[in-house]
């Protein structure tokens, strides 16, 4: 089995009157290259007549965001034209290359009516190579990503990117990696071989497993050690997992506010063009 490095518990970290929390980065753990940051928003429920979501428009450069959601909804803009509402179960990947300007919001019926919300975002780092790509947008719904079922059904795999035992992802990534949504029911167990040579992603969005012989409760992310061996997985309650794995890209990374980016010259010419409006304008 791969060891267990680390178990990093998600720092409270809210955002007005979201619930917020986060495993990387901190003190702890910079990044697990190239998964380099993760907000976990809820669980929480709104009121009726709610404000929603906070983030509003801004601009991003050089990495990408994978957002899961699993209560609530969550509405999407951008100046590359792109919008969508996604709801629970449904996943959005956008890679913002070499710029674009978005907003994340609640959808007006979510404001009106409230209700329960619990929204992940992952940031992506991209390869030196990939960074001033052309931006793209993907919002898929629960039934529209591929999934398939371990353990006689006792585990539900939503696959995201890479492929698991000839099951191909919903995603086209833009670097090889791997990527599952996986939900467990109490009892539910699986076994997963990953390669020495890549970092593994694995964060507890709800419930209890016992990972490798050892119990770790939901909000903490694990850090394996990087050495030849299967990760072994139980769930002693319903849980959500999310987990990935990739090659390290070991790459210079400068990361400020939202542009990361591997030079500081670099960030200081993201915040130029934003400026001057490379980035698309704001029509929404």
């Amino acid at each position: 089995m791969r060891a267990i490095k680390k178990i990093h518990k998600a720092e409270y970290r809210p955002i007005a009157d979201l619930e917020t929390y986060s495993p990387m980065p901190t003190q702890q753990l910079q990044q697990l290259d190239p998964f380099i940051f993760l907000n976990h928003h809820g669980f929480q429920t709104y009121p009726a007549h709610n404000q929603g979501l906070p983030f509003g428009p801004h601009p991003h450069r050089g990495m990408e965001t994978v957002t899961f959601i699993t209560a609530g909804d969550i509405m999407h803009l951008d100046s590359s034209g792109h919008e969508s509402v996604i709801g629970p179960g449904g996943v959005q990947y956008m890679s913002a290359g070499s710029g674009l300007i978005h907003s994340e919001v609640s959808s007006s019926d979510f404001k009106k009516n409230g209700g329960d919300l619990e929204i992940l975002q992952l940031w992506l780092n991209l390869p030196a190579d990939k960074k001033m790509m052309k931006p793209s947008y993907v919002g898929l719904q629960e039934k529209e990503i591929p999934s398939f079922t371990l353990d006689n059904g006792k585990i539900k795999v939503q696959q995201l990117f890479g492929e698991w035992d000839g099951n191909g992802g919903a995603f086209e990534g833009n670097f090889p990696i791997t990527m599952s949504t996986i939900y467990l029911e109490k009892g539910g167990k699986f076994e997963k071989a990953i390669s020495a040579k890549e970092n593994i992603f694995f964060y507890i969005v709800r419930g209890s497993l016992i990972v490798n012989g050892e119990e770790v409760n939901f909000r903490n992310l694990v850090e394996f050690e990087n050495q030849d061996g299967s990760i072994s997985v139980e769930a002693t309650e319903d849980a959500i997992l999310i987990l990935g794995h990739a090659a390290p890209f070991n790459e210079p990374m400068v990361a400020q506010g939202p542009f990361v980016m591997n030079t500081q010259q670099q960030i200081q010419e993201a915040y130029d063009d934003y400026q001057a409006g490379k980035f698309g304008t704001w029509t929404h």
